[in-house]
This record gives C-alpha cells, sequence and structure tokens, in this order.
C-alpha cells in the first residue's frame, strides 16, 4: 500500500509516518517511480507505534520498546532493559504530573484570592 493508504488506515498523518521512517521505526520499500510501498505489517507497526504515543512515551523510547510489542494495545513483552526504561518513564511522568499539579495549586489560588 501507498503512504497515503497506510496513513489512511492507521489514522495518522503522511508526514507521521514519513517521520516514523526517519527515525528508524517503519521501514518502506520503493516502487520503480520511488513511490514509498507499505505492507500490512507495517500497518501493525504504525498502529503500535501511534499505541505508545498515545500514552506518553517519546520516540526514542519508542524505538527501544518496539520489539517488544505484541499488538496495539499495547501488549509488552518483556525484553531487554524493557523494565528499567519503563521504571524511567514512570519516574517522568510523576515528575511532570508533581508540577501540573504545582501549577493547578498556584492558578487556584490566584482564582481564590480574585473572588475574595
Amino acid at each position: 500500500m501507498l503512504i497515503g493508504e497506510l496513513a489512511a488506515e492507521c489514522g495518522v498523518s503522511t508526514r507521521s509516518v514519513r517521520h516514523y521512517e526517519k527515525c528508524g521505526l517503519l521501514a518502506s520499500e520503493r516502487s520503480a517511480n520511488g513511490y514509498r510501498v507499505y505492507s500490512p505489517a507495517d500497518a501493525e507497526t504504525v498502529r503500535r507505534i501511534k499505541a505508545l504515543l498515545n500514552v506518553g512515551l517519546p520516540i526514542a523510547t519508542i524505538a527501544l520498546l518496539l520489539p517488544c510489542v505484541v499488538d496495539a494495545s499495547p501488549r509488552l513483552d518483556p525484553c531487554a532493559d524493557l523494565i528499567a526504561t519503563l521504571h524511567a518513564e514512570v519516574a517522568r511522568l510523576d515528575s511532570q504530573a508533581a508540577e501540573i499539579a504545582r501549577c493547578r495549586g498556584l492558578i487556584t489560588g490566584i482564582l481564590e484570592r480574585s473572588t475574595a
């Protein structure tokens, strides 16, 4: 299938597909006219990438985890360094959550003072 077909089937943009390929997460064949051609397996890979992005993982982490992904749920099989990588991601998300809570508290305080 061509890049537009792959993107439409997976609910992503063609720009995203090109980005995934540039980052080494996806590979395409080239037709005689130079168009990218993808297989049905590539569609599953894009679905897996999309699922991992949706849970907040950065592309660099996805590159490490993608070989361990079993399906687009995303369900993972433990593989080398998987647990340590996921612990690091949880710590990163915890840090972001703490900063969001701090900012929310500041805004709430401003609102409380302004309505008093």
